[in-house]
C-alpha cells in the first residue's frame, strides 16, 4: 500500500529532527493530546508511559499548544506515519478536520485509537476509547433538576462549552445535561440550537480557567440571574466561580462539570461545585497502549463495549448532595478515584 506524506513529514524525515525513527522489530507508539498542561492529559500521558514503559514500547508523545491546537496534531500524525509508529492515540482538538490526515496514517498501516472524544465520524478511527460523554452530561443534568425540584421549571442555565467548532465531546457533554436536566434537544450532533427559554446563552471557554471565568462574565452580563451553570470541564468550572464570586452570586449559583480530576473532586468537597461526572484517562491511555501492542504483535483491532460505538472506560457522578435516582459516590470515594 502507498503512503502519501505531506511536504512537512517529508521535510522532518530529511532533516532528521523530531521524528524518532524506530529500530527494526521495535515496536512504536505516538500519544498526541490536546495540551500538556490540563490534569486530564497529564494523567493520560502518565499512564499510556507507563504501560509502554511495561510492555517495552517506545512511546512518543505530542500535545497541541492550546486546546482547539489543530495545525499541531495534525504535523503530529504525519511525524509518526514518517517514524513507522504502529499505532496512534490521539484527543483530537477538531474531530472533524483531523480525519484526513488520521485516514492517511490507517492508509499506511497505523492503528488509530481516539481517546476521550470520538472522531467524527466516530469510525474514523479504528477504535475510541472514552468515557460516555453523553452519560457523563446526563448525569449532571439529571442531579441539577433533581436538586431545584419543582424549581428547575424556571432555572436560568448558562452553558459553558468548550469550542465554537463543536469537537464532539463538547457536544455530547453539552446535549448530554441538557437531556438529563430536561430540556428538548433540536440536533443531538450539536449544541446552540435550543429553544428552551431557560438557556440564557452559550459561551466558549477553550476548557481553561480563564476561558471560563470570561464565559461567565458574559453570560452574568446578558443575564445576572442565572441559578445553573453547566461547565465542559473543571478548569471552566473553577474560571466561572471566579467570575461569580465578582458579582456576588457563588452562593446563589448551582455549578455542575464533568472530569473527576482531584483540584475538581476537591472544589466539588468545598462547595465550588455541586457535582462533576468523574472519568479515568490512565485507564483509557494505559488501555490504548496495550492495544497498539496487540495490534503490532498479531492484527488484534479492539472490540467496542456491546451496544456501544466506542469501549467505555467508566463515569462515576461525585457528589456529597446525593438524590434519589441518580446513582452517585461521595468526595471521600472520589478522591480515592482522581487523578491530577
Amino acid at each position: 500500500m502507498k503512503t502519501h506524506l505531506s511536504i512537512a513529514a517529508i521535510l522532518a524525515l530529511s532533516s532528521g529532527l523530531a521524528v524518532p525513527v524506530h529500530a527494526q522489530g521495535e515496536v512504536g507508539a505516538c500519544l498526541i493530546t490536546k495540551t500538556d498542561i490540563n490534569p486530564f492529559f497529564v494523567k493520560m500521558k502518565e499512564g499510556a508511559s507507563a504501560k509502554a514503559e511495561e510492555l517495552g514500547i517506545n512511546l512518543s508523545t505530542y500535545a497541541g499548544k492550546v486546546d482547539g491546537d489543530h495545525e499541531t496534531q495534525v504535523q503530529a500524525i504525519e511525524t509518526c506515519i514518517a517514524s513507522g509508529a504502529k499505532g496512534i492515540l490521539i484527543t483530537a482538538s477538531d474531530t472533524k478536520a483531523i480525519v484526513p490526515v488520521v485516514q492517511q496514517a490507517r492508509e499506511a498501516g497505523l492503528l488509530v485509537i481516539a481517546l476521550d472524544t470520538p472522531l467524527e465520524p466516530i469510525d474514523s478511527a479504528d477504535a475510541t476509547f472514552a468515557t460516555d460523554n453523553f452519560k457523563a452530561g446526563e448525569l449532571i443534568g439529571a442531579w441539577a433538576a433533581a436538586q431545584l425540584g419543582d424549581a428547575a421549571a424556571d432555572a436560568k442555565i448558562g452553558m459553558l462549552d468548550l469550542a465554537d467548532s463543536q469537537p464532539s465531546v463538547g457536544v455530547l457533554r453539552d446535549q448530554g445535561f441538557l437531556q438529563g436536566f430536561g430540556v428538548d434537544l433540536v440536533d443531538p450532533s450539536r449544541w446552540g440550537d435550543e429553544d428552551d427559554a431557560r438557556i440564557v446563552g452559550n459561551e466558549v471557554t477553550a476548557g481553561n480557567e480563564e476561558g471560563g471565568r470570561t464565559a461567565m462574565e458574559s453570560l452574568m452580563i446578558k443575564d445576572p440571574g442565572i441559578n445553573v451553570v453547566y461547565t465542559i470541564n473543571e478548569p471552566a468550572a473553577a474560571g466561572a466561580y471566579e467570575a461569580l464570586k465578582a458579582f456576588g452570586r457563588e452562593d446563589k449559583v448551582m455549578i455542575v462539570s464533568v472530569d473527576g480530576g482531584c483540584p475538581g473532586v476537591q472544589n466539588v468537597a468545598d462547595g465550588v461545585i455541586g457535582a462533576t461526572s468523574q472519568q479515568y484517562p490512565l485507564l483509557m491511555a494505559s488501555l490504548g497502549v496495550e492495544a497498539i501492542a496487540a495490534f503490532a504483535a498479531d492484527g488484534t483491532i479492539p472490540e467496542p463495549t456491546e451496544g456501544l460505538g466506542f469501549f467505555d472506560t467508566g463515569v462515576s457522578l461525585v457528589t456529597d448532595q446525593p438524590v434519589d435516582g441518580v446513582e452517585s459516590i461521595d468526595t471521600a470515594e472520589g478522591m480515592d478515584r482522581c487523578w491530577g
